[in-house]
């Protein structure tokens, strides 16, 4: 029977795996938690790949320097090959004296006693977690067995192994959802990748055939009309900044958004300066009072965010745009405003042109969000998206 206090540290230690969502994040934080729940020296992870290693080991109770000293990271071999493929718990009283054991290297540490669980998701195994040399209290009740080599003294019990598979079992789900997490986020980087690269070849290609033309006019009346000449030279000047301006947006929109490390309001703001500098139109940001939102509700906002800016920039022929992100009980309201020339909502619908209204919507409601669009002929754009928070 697991013990209540037990249960209360694998409580913690589920709580503390679900916070995160980088796998290598939850790779270190399974380790961590079961090495303090354990109360053993030593505790490490190994996700297979498949080739007989290893594509991802972490570790926990080695120094940096002792990591480094060990060498290249373990084949799949010995107990933990065991592991991965019988998807069976190992517990041992000395894995020196196990058959399968076929040592380490030099500066490798002593392990004795040894507990070691796989991370299994159905017939997958995920992963192979271990522990060693348990802990002693200070005053056991029974002196260790005397053939027990020089180490801990110890042993995992019974109560160990029950405590270590409940943790595994929540590993599996905790590192799954990781793994999904990081899957998305990839195809929506890909998806926004491929949608710039789109609209950048279009944009960019315009400009460039526009030169082209100009080039050649420009040329044809050298000689017979200098004026006429220049004055195609000086809208050669004027496409080429127009294609440098693209040029300069769309290298802002593929630059992955740092909001891991900055946040979406400092995030935006860089956003917003580069693009100011970078069009004839006068971009601004403003925030008032607004706190760190779950991951996905910030993504959402910056992407719609941008979608919204890209619009105003390169459609809208706006003087004057305005990006506000302001707290709204505990979430927030994005406002994306600009002075262009508007549209009819109703008619971009029918004629199928949506401007991204559909792919902003989407993501408003993927997050639990809504999305309000405000425009008509002449009156310019507003669009405003609210997010509860979490």
């Amino acid at each position: 029977m697991v013990l209540r206090t037990g249960l209360s540290a694998v409580s913690s230690a589920l709580l503390a795996m679900n916070r995160h969502l980088e796998v290598r994040d939850v790779l270190q934080t399974i380790v961590r938690s079961a090495r303090d729940l354990l109360d053993a020296e030593y505790a490490a992870l190994g996700v297979p790949d498949d080739r007989g290693g290893f594509a991802q080991f972490v570790v926990d109770g080695v120094t940096d320097a002792q990591w480094k000293a060990i060498g290249p990271l373990p084949r799949q071999h010995g107990v933990l090959a065991a592991m991965l493929k019988e998807a069976a718990p190992q517990r041992l009283a000395d894995v020196r004296d196990d058959p399968r054991f076929e040592g380490w290297p030099e500066a490798h540490p002593e392990l004795t006693d040894f507990l070691g669980m796989p991370i299994a998701d159905g017939d997958e195994v995920l992963g192979a977690l271990f522990l060693a040399n348990k802990r002693c209290d200070p005053s056991p009740p029974h002196p260790p067995p005397a053939d027990r080599a020089a180490g801990t003294g110890c042993a995992f019990t019974a109560e160990d192994e029950e405590l270590l598979r409940l943790l595994a079992e929540h590993a599996a789900i905790a590192l799954t959802n990781a793994r999904l997490y990081e899957r998305g986020r990839e195809l929506t980087i890909a998806g926004e990748r491929a949608r710039i690269a789109h609209e950048l070849h279009d944009a960019v290609a315009q400009k460039l055939f526009s030169l082209r033309l100009t080039v050649q006019a420009a040329a044809a009346y050298v000689d017979r009309d200098p004026g006429r000449a220049r004055a195609e030279l000086h809208e050669v000047t004027r496409l080429a900044a127009e294609a440098a301006d693209e040029l300069r947006a769309a290298v802002v929109e593929l630059r992955p958004a740092a909001l891991d490390d900055d946040g979406l309001v400092a995030t935006l703001r860089t956003q917003v300066q580069v693009l100011d500098r970078a069009h004839t139109a006068a971009v601004t940001f403003d925030s008032q009072g607004v706190r760190a939102l779950p991951a996905g509700q910030e993504e959402a906002l910056l992407r719609v965010a941008q979608e919204a800016l890209h619009n105003a920039l390169r459609h809208a022929d706006a003087h004057r745009v305005a990006v506000t992100l302001h707290r709204h009980g505990a979430g927030a309201v994005l406002r994306v405003s600009d002075d262009g020339t508007g549209f009819d909502p109703s008619a971009v619908r029918r004629a199928g042109r949506h401007l991204g209204l559909v792919s902003m919507r989407d993501r408003a409601a993927g997050v639990g969000g809504t999305l309000a669009v405000r425009s008509a002929p002449g009156k310019g754009t507003l669009i405003e998206m609210e997010v509860p928070g979490g």
